[in-house]
């Protein structure tokens, strides 16, 4: 499942909650660019997929931007995680 500039992946846990992780690869960007992109994903995440998905069965995502995610506003951004919120809804 993905969305333009995000990919994700969704498999079963064996843990008793939901849990998601990053991958930021370089693309030829600094460091800086790199944890820039992450802080936003990850409070994106925060606000919009786990906090409105409280009933989120356990489940491992795993989130991977593309290399054009770096250029992308905080708006642009927000509205692909929701894409991927949509699909990890289908999902269940």
């Amino acid at each position: 499942m993905g969305a333009p500039d995000l990919e994700a992946r969704v498999t079963a846990s064996t843990r008793s909650h939901p849990r998601v992780g990053f991958i930021v690869p370089r693309y030829k960007h600094t460091a800086v660019d790199r944890n820039r992109l992450k802080r936003r994903l990850r409070e994106l995440v925060r606000r919009r997929l786990l906090a409105e998905l409280a009933e989120l069965p356990a489940v491992d995502l795993v989130i991977r931007a593309k290399p054009t995610a770096y250029q992308l506003p905080f708006a642009s951004l927000a509205a692909q995680v929701e894409t991927l919120r949509d699909a990890v809804r289908r999902v269940q």
